[in-house]
């Protein structure tokens, strides 16, 4: 487990997309960033 230090502003848009999709924020953040991960992965291999 970590702690992230997140701006307002972006932490309150992701909260909107997570209530959008009926997500929990902390779920949407775990897939996006394992999305953005892969795809960062995908240009160094």
């Amino acid at each position: 487990m970590i702690s992230l230090r997140l701006p307002e502003a972006l932490l309150e848009r992701i909260k909107i997309l997570a209530n959008k999709n009926d997500v929990p924020s902390q779920s949407l953040i775990k897939i996006l960033l394992s999305e953005k991960v892969n795809e960062e992965f995908k240009k160094v291999s």
